[in-house]
């Protein structure tokens, strides 16, 4: 008798965002392994908070001047990582923006947190052996940039030792999927984000978006965003969003940073990760918008005006499909076959 398959998805407030967690497996087995999933989240959740003043990286942010302070291997490995893209990337990844998001309003003020230096950087974060960090100088750390991949990679890890036959964690943006099931990528236009472009079908793989449409606000008499270059500390504008595929979320939730920062510079730093960047423009000329995507090398924007959120995914599609065809997520090496010809479409 073949075992009955059935699918659940539940959601949970943890992270900053909601994060949603689907799975299918044998019948009995699937809301189990929803459960033990969202237990690792919430445990780097708790962990890696900025904002708990009980968190681990609160007690690295107040005693890492001090001398090294033993971490969690979750930590010690989201640490690493970070480590890894900050030098790939020439500091265009800093985990030590945290007193400019304070400054800016975006993360709150930890009265017993030591004061940060003017100078410090990534530089400045020593890993030790025995999974213990130092802080070389005053620096203030922020793992949100890299940690709530680290999470959705986590959780789709949990889910395939449960043997679940596919899944797919959603948390705010940062999404992996695996199985079977093809999962359409939209982003919403910077310009009008009540609009939304799907962008291409992932089946295997991982996604994230970085844009700060909602994020936005006043300091100083100025709009600012929590997109901040890590190399002059300013606050990026909002006039594009950038999603990054690859085959891990961690990797394309920090490298959303780096395109952000440097969009010229990041092309060596995505071939490294076998991913790929889909930048979303607002196109003043046609009051549309243009996509740039760094698997193609001609530089050809696709141009055209973005359907209002809530309409049917399957006619966004078909009015896209000359110009942007869905795809999975290429294998690693595997050279992304899917063409982006040019296509304007003048919105109304």
């Amino acid at each position: 008798m073949n075992a009955v398959v059935e699918q659940k998805i539940r959601a949970r407030p943890l992270l900053g965002t909601f994060v949603e967690i689907a799975a299918s497996g044998t019948s009995g087995s699937v809301h189990a392994a929803i459960s033990q999933a969202f237990d690792a989240v919430a445990e780097v959740h708790a962990l890696m908070s900025y904002q708990d003043p009980a968190s681990e990286l609160s007690r690295i942010n107040q005693f890492g001047i001090d001398g090294p302070v033993a971490v969690h291997s979750h930590t010690w490995e989201v640490l690493r990582a970070a480590r890894e893209l900050a030098e790939a990337s020439a500091g265009l990844f800093d985990i030590t923006i945290a007193p400019t998001l304070t400054r800016l309003g975006f993360l709150p003020p930890h009265a017993n947190f030591p004061r940060a230096s003017r100078h410090g950087d990534w530089r400045h974060v020593a890993l030790l052996p025995g999974q213990r960090v130092q802080f070389l100088r005053r620096v203030r750390i922020d793992l949100s940039g890299i940690a709530k991949g680290y999470a959705v990679d986590l959780a789709i890890r949990v889910l395939q030792a449960a043997g679940m036959q596919s899944g797919r964690v959603n948390a705010g943006g940062d999404l992996r999927v695996f199985g079977t099931t093809a999962q359409t990528i939209h982003v919403r236009a910077p310009h009008a984000p009540t609009q939304v472009l799907p962008l291409l079908n992932l089946t295997d793989g991982a996604a994230a978006t970085s844009a700060a449409y909602f994020a936005q606000r006043r300091h100083a008499q100025r709009m600012v965003t929590p997109l901040i270059h890590p190399h002059t500390r300013s606050a990026s504008s909002a006039e594009r969003s950038i999603t990054v595929l690859a085959p891990h979320c961690m990797h394309a939730d920090a490298l959303t940073k780096v395109v952000q920062a440097d969009p010229a510079q990041a092309a060596k730093i995505l071939a490294r990760y076998q991913a790929r960047a889909v930048i979303v423009e607002h196109d003043p000329v046609s009051g549309g918008f243009r996509v740039f995507d760094s698997a193609h090398t001609s530089g050809c924007p696709l141009s055209g005006s973005l359907p209002l959120a809530g309409e049917r995914d399957n006619v966004s599609l078909r009015m896209f499909k000359d110009a942007l065809s869905p795809s999975s997520l290429p294998q690693a090496g595997e050279r992304d076959k899917v063409s982006l010809r040019e296509k304007r479409f003048i919105a109304a």
